[in-house]
């Protein structure tokens, strides 16, 4: 597996890099987030911009990726709209939604962008093609926020976003017991040893799911999500935490 390397972060070499994500609302709270991640040495950024209330508005979103840019310094930064459809706040129709990521992915200021596989796989595909034609990397990402799926269908995710030419397939799902979290760890590496190319992540949301968020590397999961003041996702650990438990892993 050839790791992805953004911004001289490797993905998928050594421990699982910590990426904490912004949900601020303003202006001002998004960059103020920015700066806490900045302190808590974050290896990368994700911008859920689907908490802003300036996202339908091009030149607020514009001017807020710009000021975010400069903000986070040598940070990457991974710009992400996660629609009601996954368990996010944005209630956008697909076109929407694509026509948002990509004017974010060519505003210069992002490395990566995330997109939903739930828009459909020629959907998908086409706006992956527009992301790397702005010159970034894409997250195909999948989310269950009710429950975790079988094993061999959370790994049929990872492996459709891996043929749709996601440079990083991205799989979350809810775990409502240990067990849920064992399959989702188990599901990670089925696809590590048996399909996956390049990085990708794995994780389990949720109460039961935290054993996921450290455990992630042991299956192959090259990014863990990491609360600062605010978290994106049930079950995220505080940042300096996750950053502690990650050191005592091999």
């Amino acid at each position: 597996m050839r790791p992805l390397t953004v911004r001289g972060v490797a993905l998928g070499a050594g421990r699982p890099k910590i990426a904490v994500p912004l949900v601020g609302g303003t202006r001002r709270d998004v960059l103020a987030e920015a700066a806490e991640a900045v302190s808590l040495r974050a290896d990368l950024v994700e911008w859920r911009a689907d908490f802003y209330e300036g996202l339908a508005a091009p030149d607020a979103l514009r001017d807020t990726l710009q000021a975010l840019r400069g903000a986070l310094g040598a940070l990457p930064l991974l710009f992400t709209i996660r629609t009601a459809r996954e368990g996010g706040a944005a209630a956008l129709d697909p076109a929407d939604y694509a026509a948002l990521t990509l004017a974010a992915a060519q505003s210069g200021c992002v490395d990566l962008a995330d997109v939903e596989l739930s828009v459909g796989a020629e959907a998908a595909r086409a706006l992956i093609d527009g992301v790397h034609a702005a010159g970034c990397a894409a997250v195909g990402s999948r989310h269950d926020f009710a429950a975790t799926p079988p094993q061999e269908v959370m790994r049929g995710f990872l492996r459709e976003a891996q043929e749709l030419g996601a440079d990083i397939p991205k799989l979350a799902v809810m775990a409502h017991s240990d067990a849920d979290a064992l399959s989702l760890l188990s599901a990670a590496v089925a696809f590590r040893d048996h399909d996956a190319d390049r990085p990708f992540i794995a994780i389990s949301m949720g109460a039961h799911g935290v054993l996921s968020r450290v455990a992630c590397g042991f299956c192959g999961s090259c990014l863990t999500f990491g609360a600062a003041e605010n978290s994106s996702a049930p079950g995220q650990l505080p940042v300096p935490r996750l950053r502690e438990l990650l050191a005592l892993l091999p």
